[in-house]
């Protein structure tokens, strides 16, 4: 579908990265364009006099109805829920309303990868535009959406003849009708963010949108591992590859037995990548981003000659089990994007044992028995931070857990660093897992994750 945005009257919900981006493309395209947010300027931390220069009108507060008066579009952020009373009367009056990932969709001239699930995205999707790179002209390759980089603005910058690497979270889905990426990967779907959709069901239903309009000429790349994902082959319209971590395919994306090696079977065909030992990223749950990753752009169009040596030399993400450094023996490592307890569970599986867990922050409320059924086996001490620690503690105990070895810090990242490194002796690891949301005490996990680092490097 092509987007038409000159001459039109656009309305902007929500001041946030995707907002700011949208409304400065639309504004470009030659729309009027309003951008509004719920909260006053003064709470926002954003400096609006660009947007204004542009001629962009920007209003916040209270969202009245009367402001949807003659609008033709509304582009939603993924930060605001389609249920809020603004864009449920958008819909109710027959306005279109899209995401910022549509709008990026319908401007872009070259075709879309991308990647959702409760976790591993960023990394996948990163890892992934390095392997488009490898294959595209210099240039070409857009790596943008739920990573922090809007799509629209890599959409328009890579112009025709590349690609786009897209980062799909459920909310960017909200406002999603008519997205079609060429190849679609799902990694795992495990409960998160249920205050926002309501139920697993609808936040699950969020995630297929992604591939729903993909055609046979499509690629959906699934996790064979991960029964919820396994499952939506039945619910596919384009041709589907799995990847598997744990069992030889037929057909799909898997690690051979007999010498740990990636390899990708299709059409009859196999293409063989590195080993499991050679990839840069490490722990099961990368070998699973790695895969998922290969074969992605193997559909778009890149050779196993071309992905190795990305695959060998691609080192990860910041805050995702990233070593800090070593103090007296003993090594640190940031895992701030662990906002939930899957996360979590495989920042702890990366480690044989002996780990000192900073955990805690804005609680997602998620049942937390897997998970510290983990911290029993393999952590010697649990350090307990922000407004979770309390549930944390109490469902740490209820498990097994040694109360001894457990330290409350309260809201303090410094105190929590102090304690580790007051209890730390190699060999042990001192990681920050959080296993919740960062929002009690920053302004994302970035910040938490930063903090942590600094104040580690400060040791």
């Amino acid at each position: 579908m092509e987007l038409e945005l000159a001459g039109k009257r656009v309305l902007v919900i929500g001041a946030g990265i995707s907002g700011f981006a949208a409304a400065k493309v639309a504004k470009r395209f030659g729309a009027e364009v309003t951008l509004s947010d719920a909260k006053a300027e003064a709470d926002l931390k954003y400096d609006f006099t660009e947007l204004r220069e542009l001629g962009i009108e920007c209003v916040f507060g209270p969202q009245q109805e009367a402001m949807l008066a003659g609008v033709d579009m509304l582009i939603v952020s993924p930060a605001v829920p389609v249920r809020v009373p603004i864009v449920k009367a958008a819909y109710d009056k027959g306005i279109r309303v899209l995401s910022e990932v549509e709008m990026a969709y319908e401007l872009s001239r070259s075709p879309f990868a991308s990647v959702t699930g409760t976790n591993g995205k960023t990394t996948t999707v990163t890892l992934l535009g390095e392997l488009l790179s490898a294959h595209f002209p210099a240039g070409k390759v857009g790596v943008g959406g739920n990573i922090g980089i809007p799509l629209v603005e890599e959409a328009l910058h890579i112009g025709e003849g590349g690609a786009i690497a897209a980062e799909i979270s459920s909310y960017q889905m909200e406002a999603t009708q008519d997205f079609h990426p060429h190849v679609a990967a799902v990694l795992n779907v495990t409960p998160d963010h249920i205050v926002r959709h309501g139920s697993m069901e609808v936040y699950q239903a969020m995630k297929e949108r992604m591939f729903a309009q993909q055609t046979a000429e499509d690629f959906l790349v699934l996790n064979y591992d991960d029964e919820h994902t396994r499952g939506m082959k039945e619910r596919a319209k384009g041709q589907v590859c799995y990847f598997s971590r744990r069992e030889e395919l037929s057909e799909g994306a898997y690690v051979r037995q007999s010498d740990s090696r990636l390899v990708i079977s299709w059409d009859g065909k196999s293409h063989e990548l590195c080993t499991v030992e050679e990839l840069g990223i490490k722990g099961g749950h990368n070998v699973e981003n790695a895969l998922a990753a290969a074969a992605s752009a193997f559909f778009m169009g890149a050779t196993a000659e071309e992905m190795v040596p990305v695959l060998k030399s691609f080192k990860g993400v910041e805050h995702r089990i990233e070593l800090v450094r070593e103090v007296n023996g003993v090594p640190y490592y940031n895992d701030s994007k662990a906002t939930n307890t899957d996360s979590a569970i495989k920042a702890l599986e990366t480690f044989p044992g002996h780990i000192i867990l900073l955990a805690g922050g804005d609680d997602k409320l998620t049942d937390l028995t897997e998970f510290m059924g983990l911290v029993k086996e393999r952590c010697d001490e649990l350090i307990l931070l922000g407004a979770a620690a309390e549930r944390f503690q109490t469902e740490a105990i209820k498990n097994g857990y040694d109360e001894k070895h457990i330290h409350m810090v309260g809201y303090d990242m410094k105190a929590a660093v102090a304690k580790a490194h007051e209890l730390a002796k190699a060999p042990q690891v001192v990681l920050l897992s959080p296993a919740c949301a960062s929002f009690d005490m920053y302004d994302g996990f970035e910040a938490r994750g930063r903090d942590f680092k600094n104040l580690v490097n400060s040791l």
